[in-house]
Formats: structure tokens, C-alpha cells, sequence
């Protein structure tokens, strides 16, 4: 079963991916894929510029995403692939099992504020800057709402574990 996850900026696939991992879930990251490509200057110049320019975004999204998705193949077997733009980037298609993790707007305004030292305007133009989280949610197959503790995450981590447990014994035994 190729799965991932997938979820809306300061959602908590981080934080998420992190339990699952605990739990002896392996996956791999499409952001730590782009961060060994970009150098964390460079990524911190270029997010001021692409969430004010969509087109210079969309440039940047055509020369990386084909990078990250070479590295997802090459690296990404019996991985469960975490991808934040998967739906933005078209690679839904490519996965048996999505699942989403989303928190309210607000939630995820007040995250990136307080989390990333983003000023309400720079966290608005990352949310216009991405699918809304309930129409990812709406397009998977397994949602995660984050909106509560960090236990709380903690324990739908455990839940997801197990489920991803038994459907790859299913799909083991035939």
C-alpha cells in the first residue's frame, strides 16, 4: 500500500509525522527533501518573495516539485511519504491511501504566528498560497483534526499507527 500524509501549513503534519515515527511508522518528508536542495538562507529569501508572486511561485514549484518527487521514488518505498502540496502538485493519483490532517483557520493563522514569527498578513498570503485544508480533507481518504492538545495528536497518531498496521497485513496476506 503506498500511502501518505498530507494537510493544510501549521496544521501539524510535523508534529504528527514526528508520533508516527515514534510508533514505528516510517516516513519520509517532502519538506526535509527540499530543505537538503535549498540552504535555509536562501529558503528564508525566497518565501518573503513567492507568497507576494504567485507566478515566481509557481516557477520555483516547477523546478522543485520534479526534484522532490524523484527523491519520493527513489527513497520513499514502504515509506509513508509526508507531502504538503500533494493535491496542489497532482500526485493524489499516485497514492492508495491519503490521509489529512487539518486544523480551523485560525488555528493555523495563530500557529504561524506564534510558531514562525509571522506577522498576520504573511500568515494569510501562506494560506492563499495553498489548497484550504477541508477541501484536502474532503479528497482523502483518512482526516486527522488538530485542533485541540498535542496528546490529543498524540492518541490519533496511535489510531492511524494501528490502522496502517492492519491495512498493510491486508494487503500482505492478500
Amino acid at each position: 500500500m503506498k500511502a501518505c500524509l498530507t494537510g493544510g501549513i501549521a496544521c501539524g503534519k510535523s508534529l504528527l509525522s514526528r508520533y508516527l515515527n515514534e510508533l514505528g511508522v516510517d516516513t519520509i518528508d517532502a519538506d526535509d527533501i527540499v530543505h537538503s536542495i535549498l540552504p535555509a538562507e536562501e529558503r528564508a529569501r525566497l518565501a518573503k518573495r513567492v507568497f507576494a508572486d504567485e507566478a515566481l511561485r509557481k516557477r520555483l514549484e516547477a523546478r522543485l516539485h520534479p526534484l522532490v518527487k524523484v527523491r519520493l521514488a527513489a527513497e520513499g518505498e514502504g515509506r509513508l511519504a509526508v507531502i504538503p502540496l500533494l493535491f496542489e502538485a497532482g500526485w493524489d493519483k499516485e497514492y492508495d491511501t491519503v490521509i489529512c490532517v487539518v486544523s480551523t483557520r485560525e488555528n493555523q493563522l495563530a500557529r504561524m504566528q506564534e510558531r514562525r514569527g509571522l506577522t498576520r498578513a504573511e500568515a494569510e498570503a501562506r494560506l492563499a498560497a495553498q489548497m484550504p485544508a477541508e477541501e484536502k480533507a474532503a479528497r482523502s481518504h483518512y482526516v486527522i483534526r488538530n485542533d485541540s492538545s498535542a496528546e490529543d495528536l498524540k492518541n490519533e497518531a496511535a489510531r492511524l499507527a494501528a490502522w496502517l498496521k492492519q491495512k498493510k497485513k491486508e494487503n500482505e496476506n492478500g
